[in-house]
């Protein structure tokens, strides 16, 4: 697990590094030239690398091991920061839409020149590049954090894009479209902020991970299980943990029983790559009663 959460930071550092790079370019070059949705796109990616630090902060506490207060370890701190991640997202919308609503009180046309385009097309460039990188890491890594960051980074592309069009825009005469794309790069932002609180709030509102019927079917297959019930699953990627109650023979040794209850684990873990934890009750199976053939007499 630290070895995990090392290779999370790691990952972050570099995404850090190149978010402010694409960040302080956008926002430099937009406050010279006076070009509304550059500026928005730059602090859109100014944001990323604050939320990469809240990620870092995150996974650093979540790295720490289970103790006394905390017996089943402090991997929800990564959802926390996930979270947090949402709501920097969400204030930075805010400020843009309320930017943009500004510039329809006080009108001015920004300036274009190809170097405007040079620098939204070489930022697009870099983030496609990084979504694709912390994603792939995310995944593989089974990170929370990291797939929340890349959902963030992911929104610069269309952020970006729509930049492109507004610089168009504004070339062919059409300075208030600049306007207009700024809005719905809030908009756009609004929307990757929420679906990561969506997410996120699934692990903190401990609902469940795992189809039931998903599990007792694989569970089923394991040689002396007679049923399963009440099974519950709660949890983040990465660290899903799972407690059921199994029917076994009930004139069954104790240590033949223990011997399923980790047959069972195993084959859910080698299953499921997010399972982390299976806790099995067992429970005798009582034959069931036979009915009696005969019949009744008056």
């Amino acid at each position: 697990m630290l070895r995990r959460f090392k290779k999370i930071q790691r990952v972050l550092v570099y995404v850090l590094f190149l978010n402010l790079v694409v960040a302080f370019a956008k926002i430099i070059y937009g406050n010279l030239t006076g070009t509304l949705s550059m500026i928005a796109d730059g602090y859109h990616s100014l944001f990323d690398g604050a939320s990469n630090i809240v990620g870092l902060a995150g996974s650093f506490i979540a790295a720490r091991p289970p103790d006394r207060e905390h017996p089943y370890g402090h991997q929800k701190y990564e959802t926390v920061a996930s979270v947090f991640i949402a709501l920097l997202l969400i204030f930075v919308g805010v400020e843009i839409f309320h930017n943009a609503l500004n510039r329809f009180l006080v009108p001015s046309k920004p300036e274009v020149t190809a170097v405007s385009f040079l620098i939204v097309l070489g930022t697009m460039c870099i983030n496609y590049l990084v979504t694709r990188y912390e994603y792939g890491q995310g995944q593989s890594l089974r990170s929370q954090v990291l797939i929340a960051d890349s959902m963030h980074t992911k929104s610069d592309i269309y952020v970006s894009l729509s930049v492109m069009v507004s610089l168009v825009a504004i070339e062919l005469g059409f300075p208030l479209i600049d306007t207009v794309i700024a809005l719905a790069i809030a908009l756009i932002i609004f929307r990757a902020g929420f679906r990561i609180i969506k997410e996120s709030s699934r692990s903190l509102l401990d609902m469940s991970r795992i189809e039931e019927k998903e599990i007792c079917g694989l569970v089923m297959g394991v040689e002396g299980v007679k049923g399963c019930h009440k099974i519950r699953t709660r949890g983040s990627m990465g660290d899903i943990r799972v407690d059921m109650h199994l029917l076994i023979q009930s004139d069954m040794s104790l240590g033949d029983a223990h011997l399923i209850s980790h047959r069972v684990s195993k084959k859910l873990k080698e299953e499921y790559k997010d399972i982390s934890d299976v806790v099995v009750h067992l429970e005798p199976s009582l034959p069931q009663p036979q009915e009696s053939n005969s019949k009744k007499t008056t």
